[in-house]
């Protein structure tokens, strides 16, 4: 699948657009209110993307929800080494909901790609839906795919609470950006190598056929 101007929009929407919110409001509103500004561009753009195609945009909604876990957290309050854990509370979230969707017919990461697939290209929904069903390799692809960044974001997540529950907070602030965006790229990279190496394969199977035809 390329990158389409779609795709980068959608990234800008959900990621880029909130931080802008977040800095330009911190020093006005606070860190709570800050917060809540930051879910103001997923929220317009899941009620355009409802009124345009009848559906909730799955990438805004789990944006949304990390935002409202890191609000409940700041109203909880707690120690500087809470607040700490607080940072993490959306990856880890993220991926326990992935490995929880595992047992479902269609895990999460197939709601992800139909819906990026959909911005891509005029019927992709029918398309990707087509895939799921004429495809066998797909689904346990799409399984892999989410079991893999289930277990990498739970693992991140575990691994920067024992950080901020056991290292010098001083230590945790200047290595814990390092270990989220390591592990973040190493997801990113495996995923960009899977697709490839699922990509040979079903390319190697249709040549197959093709000769056994």
């Amino acid at each position: 699948m390329k990158i389409r101007p779609g795709f980068v929009l959608e990234l800008a929407v959900n990621f880029l657009l909130p931080w802008l919110a977040y800095r330009l409001a911190l020093p006005r509103l606070g860190e709570t209110g800050a917060l809540i500004a930051s879910a103001v561009p997923p929220l317009v753009w899941s009620a355009i993307e409802l009124a345009r195609f009848r559906r909730v945009d799955a990438l805004s909604a789990m944006v949304i929800a990390g935002i409202v876990l890191s609000v409940a957290a700041m109203a909880l309050g707690g120690s500087p080494r809470m607040l700490l854990l607080r940072e993490s509370l959306v990856s880890g979230a993220v991926g326990v909901a992935f490995l929880l969707s595992l047992p479902m017919r269609r895990p999460l990461i197939f709601y992800l790609a139909r819906a990026t697939v959909a911005r891509e290209m005029e019927g992709g929904a029918a398309r990707f839906e087509a895939l799921w069903r004429e495809r066998p390799g797909l689904a346990p692809a799409i399984r892999t795919m989410t079991l893999v960044w289930g277990l990498g974001l739970t693992g991140e997540t575990a691994l920067r609470a024992w950080m901020a529950l056991t290292w010098p907070i001083g230590r945790f602030l200047i290595v814990s950006p390092f270990i989220g965006y390591g592990i973040y790229g190493a997801l990113a990279l495996w995923t960009l190598w899977y697709r490839k190496t699922m990509r040979s394969r079903v390319e190697a199977s249709a040549r197959a056929s093709g000769i056994a035809g």
